[in-house]
């Protein structure tokens, strides 16, 4: 099989690997379609620092897959079947999510059992929006964390696959207003699409428009606009307190981009504005059925955010056409 391997900054090779073999237990899946994560953009750029991605490794996590080989004593599937590998249970050790293979033709899955390591893909959702579900999970994970209620208001920082997925997430927990803050205009355009208000930074004083769109509040901290959640999903180290000095009290933060180093947490404002700083902490099982539950409906065109698409033959131009903010959202590769 073709395998696309990680060596490192600036060094992917697509090789050849042996086919892995099935046992009794296990499940061989060809793949489908699998998304550029930021982690994967982020590692080829830097090296792998905080991310779960190892030097030498298959790697590739967004995937859908499907059912190729199946051992004798595995029940619940057939073969052709589509499906979900869940990155943090498809090999058994979650610090291996990073990495299960979705960059290479096929992944065996080892001891497999449906509704743990994989999940089926309901029919009515499209082959390239089901490699979708793995980052729309992570953004899922994010929202819930912050509690949202219906009629409450929020601000996504950063109009990237996540990003774009915790608007719909907060959407669907019935949030009301959904703004979407990002630097590039391709990526606004794309979130205002799916109906969702936007404010580009470059040009738009962030919580001048976030007053606009959702009203003002007097508190002891002085004017604030009326946003409940804030979700950090653009990685810029500023942002934190960009947001801890905008947010009324009671706000709470999702911080679902991942910061390599560690970034200053304004504790007078925590405090007297009774803010909470969120950790997503990655999915569960839950938020894979929230998601594609939210796929299946069709509410939303999510189609729509995945811009470009290439041969694993060309996965160096995948990832560095991801990494092209301005020009770039969602970046896959098709099998």
């Amino acid at each position: 099989m073709k395998s696309a391997i990680y060596n490192g900054p600036f060094d992917i090779i697509v090789t050849e690997r042996e086919t892995p073999s099935c046992g009794p237990r296990d499940v061989l899946l060809r793949n489908l379609h699998a998304g550029i994560c930021g982690s994967d953009v982020s590692v080829y750029l830097h090296g792998p620092g905080a991310h779960q991605i190892l030097q030498g490794a298959e790697f590739g996590h967004e995937v859908v897959s499907e059912v190729a080989e199946m051992g004798s004593e595995v029940t619940g599937l057939s073969v052709g079947d589509r499906v979900y590998p869940y990155p943090l249970l498809a090999k058994g050790d979650p610090r291996k999510a990073g990495c299960i293979g979705g960059f290479s033709e096929y992944i065996l899955v080892p001891d497999c059992r449906v509704g743990q390591q994989v999940f089926p893909v309901d029919d009515r959702i499209p082959t390239p929006v089901a490699g979708l579900v793995e980052p729309f999970t992570v953004a899922h994970r994010a929202v819930r964390r912050c509690r949202p209620r219906p009629g409450e208001k929020a601000v996504v920082f950063g109009a990237g696959t996540i990003g774009i997925g915790a608007a719909v997430a907060l959407r669907s927990f019935g949030v009301d207003e959904v703004m979407v803050v990002d630097l590039a205009d391709l990526r606004l355009r794309k979130a205002a699409g799916l109906g969702f208000t936007t404010c580009n930074s470059s040009r738009e004083e962030v919580r001048e428009r976030a007053a606009e769109v959702m009203g003002e509040v007097t508190t002891l901290l002085g004017t604030c606009p009326d946003a409940d959640i804030y979700i950090e999903a653009a990685g810029a180290d500023a942002l934190l307190a960009t947001i801890q000095d905008m947010a009324k009290p009671g706000a709470r933060i999702g911080v679902v981009a991942v910061h390599p180093e560690p970034v200053p947490v304004n504790l007078v404002r925590l405090a007297y504005g009774e803010q909470e700083i969120i950790g997503p902490g990655g999915y569960r099982p839950e938020d894979v059925i929230d998601v594609m539950n939210i796929m299946a409906s069709g509410t939303f065109d999510l189609a729509s955010v995945i811009t470009h698409t290439f041969a694993l033959d060309r996965i160096v131009e995948a990832v560095e056409t991801a990494a092209d903010r301005e020009h770039a959202l969602h970046v896959a590769i098709a099998y």
